[in-house]
C-alpha cells in the first residue's frame, strides 16, 4: 500500500542536469537533403498506353522507381487527362489510359 520511493537528493541533481542538457525536438543538427525522384515520363506514358489497366505498384515495378513517386505520377497524370481512374480501393486503385 505504499507509494514509489522518495528520490535522494543525489538523484534529483541528475534529473534536473539531464533535462537541461538535452535537446528540444527540432533544433540544431544537420537537416535531412530532400530526395527527388523524377519519373521518366515518355517511359512510364508508354507503359500506361501498352496495357490495359495499370496499378501504382505495376508502374513502379515497371519503371524503377518508388511506390510514392509513381502514385505522385499518376495523381497528376489524372488532373492532366492522361489517365482516369476505374477502381480499386483503399489506395489500390486501377487506372486506364484514356482513349484519344
Amino acid at each position: 500500500m505504499g507509494g514509489g520511493k522518495k528520490p535522494t537528493a543525489a538523484k534529483k541533481d541528475r534529473s534536473t542536469n539531464t533535462k537541461d542538457s538535452k535537446k528540444k525536438k527540432g533544433e540544431g543538427g544537420p537537416r535531412k537533403a530532400e530526395i527527388v525522384v523524377l519519373v521518366n515520363e515518355q517511359q512510364a506514358i508508354k507503359i500506361i498506353q501498352n496495357s490495359k489497366v495499370i496499378t501504382v505498384q505495376d508502374l513502379a515495378r515497371q519503371t524503377g522507381i518508388k511506390v510514392s513517386a509513381a502514385n505522385a505520377f499518376l495523381r497528376e497524370s489524372v488532373n492532366k487527362g492522361i489517365v482516369k481512374r476505374v477502381g480499386g480501393y483503399s489506395g489500390h486503385h486501377l487506372y486506364q489510359p484514356v482513349s484519344s
